[in-house]
């Protein structure tokens, strides 16, 4: 029944679901024939979708050659960070194996078999990606190197240490996510499907990579407390609690929120630059596989934002939110419509007793700036009070069926919100 009352609240997300159902979903994620690659690369498709279905339905939508750089870069760092996140390896072996990792995608018979990680088939048989790293161009081979040396790098540098400073934040959300956009970044260009501006701009592409681990790691204050992993940077979070811990308690929530408030703040610096990264796209893939993580990042923080259930439990948005989301944001002027909307949301959320409330102001007004181009705006999509009135009959008589839509998106859904 929560189901049910979900939909009332939000009709359109019926429609929306369906739309996403009944077909929408296959012009932002196309399905790939396996039958027509060679056995490494069914292999490795098989790998990723193994380790994460998201990416799998998300990589598969890219152009040409383009689509197997990506996943065999993606399951090159899916490795390295298999063996960062193994707890059983001794830091006297793993911080070697980081920094040497990069050097094992030209020895093709080199193979880890003491991971007890969930995704070691990875580890087990990288000679198999290996293998396709080396059979790719070699201008994908060095963009994919290059990250996966700098990444083990930093991987080692904060395996011991913890995040204190906001400067600190920033090099550890390059390490683990601006690199991957500018690995990302460089692949694009490399396929010629995008201008060399695209991938010799590391500032913008570090941004559209920070903004998405911000957003991740503010969302996922509690999981990584219960987990034992503090991602929040101390010299903010000390002003408000004396441990990272307390922010869970009852009695300190209101000095908790004003700290989600201004780490959120923090994140919001970076959608200036994710506009400008995402305006310089010219391949439709392309700019689908960018744009959609990013439109569900600003939705997520406005979901976030002054919201005690951040330290209580999950703050996710919703199914069909996201498929909304998904399929409309196709083009700069959408996103830019799409990214007003939600900073509007938190501007009128600000508290005026908020610390930062000054701040999360003035960065709302440069994305409003932004966002309003000079003709009309991308309009979204709005439903008269008789549509609306016939999905609200239609959820109070099919909300069972539509709940197993529901199940059925859940892999497209979430490809977006990763």
């Amino acid at each position: 029944m929560e189901l049910l009352r979900t939909w009332l609240g939000h009709p359109e997300d019926i429609y929306n679901l369906l739309r996403f159902k009944m077909g929408g979903y296959r012009a932002v994620m196309p399905r790939i024939d396996p039958d027509s690659l060679g056995l490494g690369l069914r292999t490795c498709y098989r790998y990723l979708n193994q380790t994460s279905r998201s990416f799998a339905a998300v990589i598969q939508a890219l152009d040409g050659e383009l689509r197997h750089a990506v996943c065999i870069f993606y399951l090159v760092l899916r490795a390295l960070d298999t063996i960062e996140d193994d707890m059983t390896i001794s830091l006297d072996v793993k911080v070697p194996m980081l920094h040497e990792f990069h050097s094992y995608l030209y020895q093709p018979d080199w193979k880890y078999m003491e991971s007890k990680e969930k995704d070691r088939q990875v580890l087990e048989d990288f000679p198999t990606i290996s293998m396709e790293f080396r059979n790719l161009s070699k201008v994908y081979q060095d963009v994919i190197s290059d990250i996966c040396h700098k990444m083990g790098v930093g991987m080692a540098e904060f395996l011991e240490k913890k995040v204190d400073s906001q400067r600190e934040w920033d090099k550890y959300c390059h390490y683990v996510a601006g690199l991957v956009g500018i690995g990302l970044s460089r692949l694009f260009s490399a396929s010629e499907l995008e201008d060399p501006i695209v991938g010799q701009d590391t500032e913008l592409a570090n941004s559209m990579g920070l903004f998405l681990q911000k957003t991740n790691i503010i969302r996922d204050y509690l999981e990584d407390q219960l987990e034992g992993r503090e991602f929040w940077p101390r010299e903010v979070w000390s002003r408000y609690a004396k441990k990272l811990s307390d922010l869970a308690k009852p009695e300190n929530i209101d000095m908790a929120v004003q700290c989600l408030n201004e780490l959120i703040t923090n994140a919001l610096y970076h959608v200036p630059d994710v506009l400008t990264y995402l305006s310089r796209l010219k391949n439709q893939t392309v700019f689908n596989f960018c744009a959609i993580p990013q439109v569900m990042a600003i939705a997520t923080l406005a979901a976030c934002y002054n919201n005690k259930q951040v330290f209580r439990g999950v703050v996710k948005i919703r199914k069909g939110q996201a498929v909304t989301l998904m399929m409309d944001a196709t083009n700069i002027q959408a996103v830019k419509a799409i990214m007003y909307q939600y900073v509007e949301e938190i501007y009128q959320k600000i508290p005026s007793t908020d610390p930062s409330s000054n701040k999360t102001q003035q960065i709302i007004t440069s994305i409003r700036t932004m966002s309003l181009p000079d003709g009309p705006m991308a309009s979204r999509h709005h439903y008269s009070p008789i549509y609306l009135s016939c999905a609200m009959l239609l959820a109070a008589l099919s909300w069972q069926y539509l709940s197993t839509i529901s199940k059925a998106t859940e892999e497209y859904v979430q490809a977006g919100e990763n």
